[in-house]
């Protein structure tokens, strides 16, 4: 059976006709008539570190998590089972990222499985090679720790007391960029929590593919049954290649962060949300994830240095 609960008529009232409509300050524009599923701020971030603008170390764990997945579909290490975790840690110097230090994998395997004679070597060959293959960076002298506990038989939910809320980091940036704490899954678009983030990601990315920062995160805040944002705030950490000030004009002259049009622009009303269950949210340049697209860096571009 499953039981599926009504939206709260107090939440509702404020989504449905959002305090602009009520208030008569735009009624006529139908992006008015949609308010903030909820207060809160959310983030968005992106920087040059690799070619789909993520933060090394959270792409690395992701691609990591990815082959893990393959090589226990596919047969090549067939002894693992479904729940596994990835880590990873890079030492910068000067804020860039110079040289691959530890690499964590925990899997959860079948009974009777040796860690040092078996999973450790199949882990290392199968999983950690391949995946370091494809990045350019020192990795000479890194350390891998393969289920550090010694024993990992028993996972998912029978291994832990519920899952929800607790992956906004490892769904986001991997803790390199700040997080307003708002979790992503169980949400529909409404939810400002979950289509607030995407639109922060989209932007931020437009913003470095544009060439106007190396390192870019953008706030944006809402008020609960209100369409426009209370507050939008960008940082670029010294790396901009404009006036911060233009950018932020730049930004609210590209990109309409109402709620509803952040809905119609990345298209959000589909069924496309199980394939965020894993692997991140962002950095991943699939056909549906649109907020990984960077059609508006051009017309950014123009604006921050016109």
């Amino acid at each position: 059976n499953i039981a599926i609960g009504s939206q709260s008529p107090d939440i509702a009232q404020g989504v449905d006709n959002a305090y602009e409509a009520r208030t008569g300050e735009n009624v006529e524009d139908p992006l008015e008539r949609q308010g903030a599923g909820d207060q809160g701020l959310m983030f968005g971030f992106a920087c040059d570190e690799t070619p789909e603008l993520m933060p090394l170390p959270i792409a690395l764990a992701h691609r990591l998590a990815e082959r893990l997945t393959a090589v226990r579909k596919d047969g090549t290490v067939p002894y693992l089972r479904p729940d596994g975790k990835t880590q990873v840690t890079i030492e910068y110097v000067d804020d860039r990222p110079v040289r691959l230090d530890t690499v964590v994998v925990s899997s959860q395997h079948a009974a009777d499985i040796d860690l040092d004679t078996l999973l450790k070597p199949d882990v290392a060959e199968h999983v950690v090679a391949p995946v370091l293959a494809g990045f350019d960076i020192d990795t000479t002298g890194h350390r891998l720790l393969v289920n550090p506990t010694g024993r990992f038989e028993i996972g998912g939910p029978m291994g832990d007391a519920g899952l929800t809320g607790r992956k906004i980091i490892v769904d986001t940036y991997g803790g390199y960029a700040r997080h307003g704490g708002g979790a992503f899954s169980g949400k529909d678009p409404s939810k400002v929590d979950r289509s607030a983030c995407y639109a922060m990601r989209w932007v931020a990315k437009n913003v470095v593919a544009a060439g106007l920062a190396r390192k870019c995160e953008v706030q944006v805040a809402y008020a609960i049954g209100k369409a426009q944002p209370v507050g939008l705030f960008i940082e670029t950490f010294g790396t901009e290649s404009a006036d911060p000030e233009r950018i932020s004009e730049a930004i609210l002259q590209t990109f309409d962060l109402r709620p509803a049009a952040i809905i119609r622009d990345l298209d959000l009303k589909r069924p496309i949300y199980a394939q965020t269950a894993a692997y991140g949210h962002f950095g991943r340049e699939l056909a549906d994830f649109t907020w990984e697209r960077t059609d508006r860096a051009e017309q950014l571009a123009k604006l921050a240095n016109g």
